[in-house]
């Protein structure tokens, strides 16, 4: 499991958590369209690659979020019933999906947003889009880490005894601080980005990017609060990526890949009965 552990113009946005106004992807500078993500994009870590932002550019987490939240308090207390409220989801395909959502190594990882895209999210079939995502994983991911190395705070299912969702990552997760969540922040993101690529979905991409965040509660791999903050993280970090050229000439042409696959009537590679079943409620 992957571990969060210069151009034409700049373009400022503001995202907002979940009322969210995209942009037209085509709307950015022409100039965009000359550049783009290399054939070739170094790793950071093996299958983890180069972001789109130098680590000085990240959204700093230990500036824009609160500290988490304290011991005995009511927000702390929202924290242990919200966990223990998931409970019931165990074994459900509910669960299932949210086991589904933990695993972020590629091409897996590609296909979450699939469903609700309608299209295969792919090296084959949309190899700008597949790139975008893979880049903005790390940014977004990366962007957790100061709170996250900061706060070390412990994980629901180290306090609460009760089991995780993908139980070969419990050693790894001990390790990794609980607040803000890296792959809310990167559901989130993806959300974000994928509304923009995709306008006419938009309410159906944000919900999924939701659904995303609410699996690591449902997982048992953290806590309310921490997912709340990856939401704040996510969207810090598309805000900054708007301000990067190759940013946005890979969410052009990503845009024009989705609507060449639409037009081809390309079946979407995620497990569409499954995420239906699961989130139909």
């Amino acid at each position: 499991m992957q571990r969060f552990w210069i151009g034409c113009t700049t373009l400022a946005i503001s995202a907002s958590l979940v009322t969210v106004a995209p942009a037209q992807a085509e709307s950015s500078s022409g100039c965009d369209a000359a550049v783009g993500s290399p054939d070739i994009v170094p790793e950071l870590k093996p299958g983890l690659l180069k972001g789109y932002l130098n680590p000085s550019n990240l959204p700093d987490s230990l500036q824009l979020l609160d500290s988490p939240p304290s011991p005995g308090s009511a927000a702390e207390s929202l924290d242990r019933a919200k966990a223990q409220a998931t409970f019931s989801q165990r074994g459900t395909h509910r669960w299932r999906l949210a086991a589904v959502d933990a695993d972020m190594h590629f091409p897996a990882a590609a296909s979450v947003f699939s469903c609700t895209l309608g299209v295969p999210i792919s090296e084959t079939h949309t190899p700008r889009l597949f790139m975008l995502l893979r880049r903005s994983l790390t940014d977004a991911g990366l962007s957790t880490y100061k709170a996250k190395n900061h706060h070390q705070r412990s994980r629901p299912f180290m306090t609460n005894g009760q089991p995780i969702c993908t139980p070969d990552d419990i050693e790894g997760l001990r390790k990794d601080g609980s607040y803000p969540s890296g792959h809310t922040a990167v559901g989130w993101a993806w959300a974000l980005i994928l509304s923009e690529i995709a306008p006419e979905r938009r309410d159906q991409i944000l919900a999924r990017g939701l659904a995303y965040g609410q699996s690591r509660s449902i997982c048992n791999a953290h806590w309310f609060s921490d997912v709340q903050a990856g939401q704040t993280m996510g969207a810090a970090t598309v805000a900054v990526l708007h301000s990067d050229p190759v940013f946005r000439a890979d969410l052009q042409a990503a845009r024009r890949e989705v609507e060449t696959a639409r037009k081809q009537q390309l079946i979407p590679n995620g497990d569409c009965y499954l995420e239906n079943d699961a989130l139909k409620r």
